[in-house]
């Protein structure tokens, strides 16, 4: 990962704004490494340099991967005016992440739900050419014919 500013590179974490993270780094508890960070601008790698607040190291990645159980009644969806979306179940500090679910279930269904912010890794999972099996079971009340 490049340098960025520290500012961006915590608040990319989804627990803390812009604005939070200032005010952390003026009280003088954000570390970078064994220095204590004074600017938000300031940049650093933070593959190569720890970043802590408060004494806790902060996890930082590029992308960002969730498994949601989806319950039925739940749209797969980031937005919509009408119903609840899979986003929506998510806790703020993730919903704040650009997270997208990787592929649909039905309104309906329920069942694993995978959301991310990796565009590539979501692409390969549901490209046709990609070949990724998918599984999925059936509950029906009664029996099935060779015509359901």
């Amino acid at each position: 990962m490049a340098q960025m500013r520290i500012d961006k590179l915590l608040a990319s974490t989804g627990r803390w704004s812009r604005r939070e993270v200032k005010q952390l780094i003026k009280e003088g508890r954000v570390l970078a490494g064994r220095e204590i960070v004074s600017r938000p601008e300031n940049k650093y790698d933070p593959e190569e340099t720890e970043i802590r607040v408060d004494g806790a190291p902060v996890g930082l990645s590029a992308y960002h991967y969730v498994m949601l159980h989806k319950p039925a009644g739940v749209l797969s969806a980031t937005e919509d005016r009408r119903a609840e979306t899979a986003l929506g179940l998510l806790p703020p500090e993730l919903q704040k992440l650009g997270l997208f679910p990787v592929g649909r279930l039905d309104k309906d269904t329920e069942g694993l739900l995978l959301m991310t912010d990796d565009g590539e890794l979501a692409h390969r999972l549901l490209a046709p050419r990609s070949h990724v099996d998918k599984v999925y079971y059936v509950r029906a009340a009664g029996c099935l014919t060779a015509e359901d």
